[in-house]
């Protein structure tokens, strides 16, 4: 039989761990390019996972009609904080759901390519408009960053697939700001 005190110590490091990781989640993300920075009179008050697609649609070039590529449709994910827990939705405007029925519709402002060469960009959005009264009715500022996968394929559009559509997988993390309280 193995020593209750051990496997109690060894549950109580481990609950300590994701204590220590969902609040790490929660402090403002480090190594941001200063083009995405949140403004300085804004606070970080929600942090997010998104897990989901990126909708894309073959569709002939606005200037070049001959030419066929992918065209962003719209996002499509699940919003988790760091602990594992619904937060809410994001989906195309680009708007972020909470569970509590509040939206926060974005518009970009500034992007930046991220490290990662094979995953779309990383964002900073500013509010275009907020509904409901929960968690995002106050949200002024979004960053999406640490994105992984969700890019336009390179190949597979052409006249013969015009309006089709593909998904691909991404993730991201999602930091929503408000004004600071003074």
């Amino acid at each position: 039989m193995k020593n209750p005190g051990v496997m109690t110590a060894r549950a109580g490091l481990i609950v300590a761990l994701w204590a220590l990781r969902a609040s790490a989640a929660e402090a403002p993300p480090e190594a941001v390019p200063q083009a995405l920075a949140a403004p300085p009179d804004q606070v970080l008050r929600i942090s997010a996972r998104g897990v989901g697609v990126q909708i894309y649609e073959c569709a002939a070039d606005k200037e070049n009609p001959a030419r066929y590529s992918w065209t962003l449709k719209a996002p499509e994910a699940e919003l988790r904080d760091f602990a594992g827990k619904k937060l809410g939705k994001h989906y195309g405007g680009p708007t972020w759901e909470a569970t509590d029925g509040s939206t926060v519709v974005g518009e970009v402002v500034a992007r930046e390519p991220g490290p990662d060469i094979a995953a779309i960009p990383w964002l900073l959005l500013r509010a275009k408009s907020n509904s409901g009264d929960g968690a995002f009715s106050a949200i002024q500022s979004v960053q999406r960053l640490h994105t992984a996968g969700g890019k336009a394929p390179d190949s597979g559009c052409d006249q013969t697939r015009s309006g089709k559509e593909t998904r691909v997988p991404y993730t991201a993390d999602y930091y929503f700001y408000t004004a600071a309280r003074r």
